[in-house]
């Protein structure tokens, strides 16, 4: 009976993952568009509610208006569900009429990119208007009733059974509006032919907006009824949309009772999975649950093909943001590296420490660069293979003796292992495939292997031996105004101008061309007789050797690292900057390190004002959207297009996916 409790009792969580994927079919049906956003928006307005609730003020998402504004003095739960239904119907057609709308027939990374910069936002969002002690300070007091209900030997709270009933409703009435409305078939029909239903008289963007603002409903009215059993955490619950995914898989992003019957089964077996790891004591005390998804997306990808990312009948095609690099790329880099020397070696340690922490997210960009602007593999794991490198690295320097540099290339060797062996999946997939699967792994290897006591050390995480090679002290650590000390902040810079100038030079060189030329079409490169099979691993092998490096550095900069080091979200912020600043040019990079949170920008903005910072990320992810929808070739990227195209050869410039 136990089991069978636990099983009940995941039913909460698996309705809101069902609910999620429902709302992640729907778009995907409107705007072609698996939102990575949906779950950040939702809890936006889950928090907006509860906040309704005990102040009678609605908390506003845009930057530039009124943090909140006062609603009514002691609003009933029926007055605060009514106004956030009407938030959340709003929310949704302005993001698809201001973001999406313009990205329907982008490429998948300008529509991933964008997606990820909301994410991001609304996280931050909530960060700025809840800045005391956040959303642990709400009162999640919901609107089901929580009494246990006895069935037989199994108690479970109604609010459980509620919530699944709920979703299995709200899968009947889209399944009967999607069948038998003017609006579901009009829907249907642009799905299926997006040019023949303009042909009929069919407005797509009228379509979007009615879908997208039912989507929001959906997961906000999730959210807000489960809150009191899953809590309102910003990042852990925008990540709730990787089950979210992988059920909305299942229904190959477009059937809708698979996705209800499979979200509801990966929350009753992740609570059963719980219930397991204390009743059998060889299961490890790791995040077994986050395994769940992760599997089930790579068994979905791997059987399936056809998953609904592409249709028929699109307006346009347009492509990845151009490689193109200036000639200049090589001495601006180096320049730029003297000038950061000159600037430890003169500047007080706020901006050393900036200069320092830029780096070292430079060299995590670089990454990003080689594997998603040059060879067309859109990849989210870069800060679990920054991760496994810097535990790697500790585990060899205090288990094997390792010392500087034999432990961090040990690290770095591990991770561009790692990498090679996650290549496999890209020798199947690409575009929003493979990011899903490498979001995925990246939350289980969070989960799975960081969690781990014996190699990363627990929640204390692990001290990093400092750095030594023939005597010389090149560690960070120093008392007072030495901190951080220059010849780390050296080290890392000539790192990584040596990265910057490699990387460079490879994309110039035969194995550039052949990654460009899988990027634009891997069939004609394979008739040209390219190894694709090749040149995706050895991309995968050099952006997890960056990554590790930028991993083993961070590690030596912290002293002590831990878990919270190398999040999933860590890797979404990575690729929102890459991307901001050019993600096809490996010069960029400098950029998107620069705009890293605690680099320069961060240092910037705090000599202007002790709040600015704060502002940063939320900054940024608007800046992200509106790169995704009007500079998809980012900041580097697009004042060097005009200069650098009429001198790159043709093969260097992408034809067609």
């Amino acid at each position: 009976m136990q089991h069978l409790t636990y099983l009940l009792l995941g039913l909460g969580s698996g309705a809101v993952i069902a609910a999620l994927g429902l709302g992640l079919v729907v778009t995907q049906r409107a705007s072609r568009v698996v939102n990575l956003a949906h779950a950040a928006a939702g809890m936006y307005v889950a928090v907006a509610y509860y906040e309704l609730r005990a102040t009678g003020e609605l908390v506003l998402p845009l930057l530039g208006l009124p943090s909140r504004v006062s609603i009514i003095d002691r609003p009933t739960v029926t007055t605060a569900l009514v106004v956030c239904i009407v938030l959340a119907l709003a929310l949704g057609a302005i993001l698809y009429l201001t973001v999406f709308r313009w990205l329907r027939t982008s490429h998948p990374l300008a529509r991933l990119v964008a997606s990820l910069g909301l994410l991001l936002y609304f996280i931050s969002i909530v960060g700025l208007r809840l800045p005391n002690q956040g959303t642990s300070t709400l009162n999640l007091d919901g609107p089901l009733p929580s009494r246990l209900i006895s069935l037989g030997d199994v108690r479970a709270p109604l609010d459980r059974y509620l919530l699944a009933g709920l979703v299995v409703v709200a899968a009947g009435v889209l399944s009967l509006l999607y069948r038998f409305t003017r609006l579901g078939l009009a829907t249907r029909a642009s799905a299926e032919n997006e040019r023949g239903a303009v042909l009929l008289g069919i407005s797509p963007h009228a379509i979007g907006v009615v879908n997208w603002a039912l989507a929001t409903v959906l997961g906000a009215m999730a959210l807000i009824l489960a809150a009191p059993s899953i809590r309102l955490d910003p990042g852990t619950t925008s990540l709730l949309v990787v089950p979210a995914v992988a059920a909305a898989l299942v229904g190959r992003l477009r059937a809708i009772w698979p996705t209800v019957f499979a979200g509801l089964a990966i929350g009753m077996l992740q609570s059963e999975l719980l219930n397991l790891q204390t009743e059998w004591d060889w299961l490890p005390d790791i995040g077994l649950q986050q395994g769940v998804p992760f599997v089930l997306i790579l068994a979905t990808l791997g059987l399936r093909r056809d998953l609904g990312f592409e249709r028929r009948g699109v307006t346009q095609h347009t492509h990845l943001p151009p490689a193109t690099d200036p000639r200049l790329a090589v001495p601006v880099t180096v320049a730029l590296g003297i000038g950061a020397v000159v600037a430890v070696m003169l500047t007080d340690g706020s901006w050393r420490l900036g200069i320092t922490i830029s780096a070292i997210a430079s060299l995590f960009a670089l990454s990003i660069v080689v594997i998603t602007g040059l060879v067309g593999q859109i990849s989210l794991a870069t800060y679990a293979l920054a991760g496994l490198a810097a535990f790697a690295m500790v585990r060899f320097a205090d288990d094997a003796g390792l010392g500087f540099p034999l432990a961090p290339a040990a690290g770095v060797l591990v991770a561009a292992i790692v990498a090679t062996i996650t290549s496999l999946p890209a020798l199947r997939v690409r575009g929003e495939s493979l990011a899903i699967a490498t979001l995925a792994a990246s939350v289980a290897v969070e989960e799975f292997v960081f969690k781990w006591s014996w190699f990363t050390g627990g929640l204390g995480g692990s001290t990093v031996e400092r750095p030594e090679i023939g005597g010389i002290d090149l560690g960070i650590g120093a008392v007072g105004d030495a901190y951080p000390r220059q010849q780390f902040a050296i080290l890392c810079i000539v790192i990584l101008v040596t990265a910057v100038v490699c990387v460079t030079g490879i994309r110039r060189g035969q194995t550039g061309r052949r990654w460009l030329a899988v990027r634009a079409n891997e069939r004609a490169a394979s008739a040209l007789g390219i190894g694709v099979t090749e040149s995706k691993v050895t991309a995968f092998a050099l952006a997890g050797l960056l990554a590790g490096l930028a991993g083993t550095l961070l590690a030596y900069q912290r002293q002590i690292v831990s878990v919270s080091s190398f999040g999933v979200l860590s890797s979404i912020v990575a690729l929102a900057f890459t991307y901001l600043a050019g993600i096809a040019v490996p010069v960029a990079s400098l950029l998107a390190g620069g705009m890293a949170s605690g680099g320069l920008l961060t240092v910037a903005l705090d000599q202007i004002s002790d709040s600015a910072s704060s502002y940063q990320f939320a900054v940024n992810g608007l800046l992200l959207v509106v790169a995704a929808v009007r500079f998809p070739d980012g900041i580097v990227g697009r004042r060097s297009r005009s200069s650098a195209s009429t001198q790159s050869p043709p093969d260097e410039r992408p034809h067609g996916h």
